[in-house]
């Protein structure tokens, strides 16, 4: 088996549709020798900001001398994003020594392994192969079901804040989204709720009760920026002062609030992490599509928004740092969102917009998306292609001299920082 072969086997679409639970995973994590429990975990579910937060957790826990292993979902350019350690991702050798390892006993089940969970074996291998010390494992659909959600007993639980999202598989109201968050919860160990909604709460501290699992909050009121541009943020949170992160967008400071309250979670909990190594952890984390600039001239951000909360964040950051100027909007999504609702938002910040049709068999079709904005007053494009919809944005942008902003899907950013390279 090459790469290519490792890969093929990973995406085999015959494995796409499976009954959900946690079955397959477990019988074939057993066949493995069970590789997770060799491991501790921060397990960490929610609908925003779960990348954000892993990174910048994964960047602290790695400065202050852990080998730390990173899972997280989905990959941005390639594959092998998926599961790092220390921030490099896994090798393409490795990648295939342990795919074949693991098909030896997933070609043996008799209800066959989902591409994540398939995934999710290969990364508690390749993690416990390498003796991590601490792996940062990022939910990847829910939590309750989660192939993830295999694992015993995290040394900290951490559910980032809940809205609608995914409706037709985790339910169709916050509270059933919450509950089906709440499953990562288990009894005795620490959670750390960083969402803002009340209905949510409720369900979290309810399930958090039924497990005696202690629950701590970070206070976001307590965060005072003290400098924003497109070249990082510096802010204070409680007692730590002049904290610099490179990550943008209005949404990232609740996220380092959110890292530093894990931090104190951990050092209570027999980590160690000193305070220099929070600060330059912290200052060291990069988290790609998530609000990143790509180019300067013109000034080109993407931001992986792909669902309403995530929209609205991005909205908010763009009116931050550019008041009431408008700017040009790129974007693309999938037909099962609500992005009627997405695309007034946008309205709020753009001036024109163009559309495009990801790269997914669940894409809105370009001239459906751009039909919406027209209904709401807003000049929009639409083109036949990714390619000539991010010329056509650029060729605008440089000629009107106006920002542009990539939001949409994390399936288009390959092909727009490929695209915009050319430019």
């Amino acid at each position: 088996m090459n790469y290519k072969e490792a890969l093929e086997y990973i995406h085999n679409v015959s494995w796409t549709f499976c009954k959900p639970g946690l079955e397959r995973t477990r019988e074939l994590c057993k066949m493995l020798g069970n590789p997770e429990k060799s491991l501790k975990f921060v397990h960490v579910a929610g609908t925003n900001g779960k990348g954000s937060f892993s990174s910048m957790l994964s960047s602290v826990l790695k400065e202050a001398g852990y080998k730390v292993g990173l899972y997280t979902s989905p990959y941005i350019l390639k594959f092998n994003e998926r599961m790092a350690i220390n921030g490099k991702p896994i090798s393409n050798k490795e990648l295939v020594e342990i795919t074949e390892q693991v098909k030896e006993y997933a070609d043996k089940m008799v209800d066959k392994p989902t591409e994540f969970e398939l995934v999710t074996a290969i990364a508690f291998t390749y993690f416990a192969k390498n003796k991590c010390d601490i792996v940062v494992l990022e939910c990847g659909l829910g939590g309750r079901l989660d192939s993830t959600n295999v694992i015993d007993t995290p040394v900290l639980s951490v559910i980032t804040g809940i809205s609608l999202d995914h409706t037709a598989i985790l339910g169709d109201t916050v509270e059933k989204i919450a509950h089906e968050k709440a499953g990562i919860i288990k009894e005795n160990v620490p959670v750390l709720w960083c969402g803002e909604d009340e209905c949510a709460k409720k369900v979290i501290l309810e399930a958090a009760e039924k497990k005696h699992a202690p629950v701590y909050f970070p206070s976001h009121d307590e965060i005072i920026i003290k400098r924003a541009s497109f070249d990082g943020t510096m802010l204070d949170y409680k007692n730590f002062r002049n904290v610099e992160i490179k990550l943008l967008g209005s949404y990232q400071p609740i996220n380092c609030a959110n890292v530093l309250e894990a931090i104190s979670v951990l050092c209570e909990h027999g980590f160690y992490i000193t305070h220099p190594q929070v600060m330059e952890g912290l200052k060291k984390a990069e988290w790609h599509a998530r609000f990143e600039r790509i180019s300067d001239t013109p000034l080109v951000i993407f931001d992986g928004a792909h669902n309403p909360e995530g929209i609205e964040a991005s909205v908010k950051s763009i009116k931050n740092y550019f008041g009431s100027a408008k700017v040009y909007i790129l974007t693309g999504v999938m037909a099962d969102k609500d992005y009627t609702y997405m695309a007034s938002k946008i309205c709020e910040v753009a001036d024109k917009v163009f559309c495009l049709t990801p790269d997914n068999p669940r894409a809105l079709p370009a001239e459906n998306y751009a039909k919406v904005f027209e209904s709401l007053g807003k000049e929009a494009h639409d083109s036949k292609t990714v390619k000539e919809a991010i010329q056509c944005a650029i060729l605008n942008a440089k000629k009107d001299g106006k920002a542009l902003f990539c939001l949409g899907s994390l399936y288009m950013y390959g092909e727009i920082v490929k695209e915009i390279k050319k430019c």
